[in-house]
């Protein structure tokens, strides 16, 4: 049995970006992720983020970190 928690692995996706002082980072599209990403970028702990369509039809989210220097 696995366990998926899509926010969980966003919130770290966005840390360990963060760690390696990367300006961006991709992660999966959802809904409820673009709701997340929103309240981030309005609570000032990301500057922005855009959907970007991929192959096969699957969109990727790119957030611009804000702290990344």
């Amino acid at each position: 049995m696995s366990f998926a928690d899509p926010i969980g692995d966003m919130i770290t996706r966005i840390r360990n970006a963060q760690m390696r002082t990367s300006s961006n980072v991709s992660i999966p599209n959802s809904k409820f992720r673009v709701k997340i990403l929103e309240v981030l970028k309005q609570e000032g702990y990301i500057s922005n983020y855009e959907i970007l369509s991929g192959s096969n039809n699957k969109e990727s989210l790119l957030v611009d970190l804000k702290y990344f220097q």
